[in-house]
């Protein structure tokens, strides 16, 4: 598998996302009733009703997306040494959403999505999303019902797992130990919730999610025998 990719038809991809509304007294009583029946299965520490609902952005049906990064190798070089990364993010779901599809359709297939557990998070995310929002799903999503070996994605935790299936690996923890620059050197995404409805700094959320997309394609790069990437040779569009 690692010998046969294919660098340059990969798009290299990482989402953000944040819960609906900033505190779970605000949502609408309909939304409280499922999130309150949802949370009573995943709080073992019995946190507080506030502090569970800071985990909703993880879950589709309860959060959003608030942006999604996607980088390119430069198609010219054969080298992998130059990297492109654009994103799509705001306050406006749908309309990032419609950007983002629009990007897919254009692209045609021509490239296949590659991220750090795309398969079991970033994937079904934004599918789920795009069918809530009423975004017409593109070709490269249309993945209900596929079989494994059908879904033509790269996930770098997939990767890496080498067939064992017990075994979880961060991206965080891959940096470190190849020696790739980590993308959690000003937040995490434990922080993505607080930026937003705190400090409304989008900004700081699409550098955040550049740098994950850039740390999966220098992992790529490391796993295929390649050289790293310089900065001056990654351009944030």
């Amino acid at each position: 598998m690692l010998n046969s990719l294919n660098l340059h038809g990969l798009m290299f991809i990482d989402v953000e996302t944040v819960p609906q509304y900033p505190e779970l007294s605000l949502a609408p009583s309909d939304y409280q009733k499922h999130w309150k029946h949802k949370a009573s299965f995943i709080n073992p520490e019995n946190l507080s009703e506030e502090e569970v609902y800071q985990r909703a952005g993880i879950y589709s049906e309860f959060g959003k997306i608030v942006c999604i990064s996607c980088g390119f190798f430069n198609p010219k070089l054969p080298d992998f040494s130059e990297f492109r990364v654009h994103s799509y993010y705001g306050d406006d779901e749908k309309e990032l959403l419609e950007e983002f599809a629009q990007m897919l359709t254009h692209d045609d297939g021509k490239h296949q999505f590659c991220g750090h557990n795309i398969k079991e998070f970033d994937v079904p995310y934004i599918a789920r999303r795009m069918l809530i929002n009423g975004v017409a799903l593109p070709e490269i999503l249309n993945i209900s019902g596929k079989k494994p070996w059908e879904v033509n994605f790269v996930d770098t935790l997939q990767l890496w797992k080498f067939g064992d299936y017990k075994h979880y690996t961060s991206l965080d923890l891959l940096t470190s130990i190849f020696n790739i620059p980590t993308p959690k050197d000003d937040i995490s995404g434990a922080d993505v919730r607080d930026v937003y409805y705190k400090n409304k700094d989008l900004d700081r959320i699409k550098h955040y999610c550049e740098k994950d997309v850039v740390a999966v394609a220098q992992l790529v790069l490391k796993l295929t025998g390649n050289p790293l990437i310089t900065d001056q040779n990654i351009e944030h569009a």
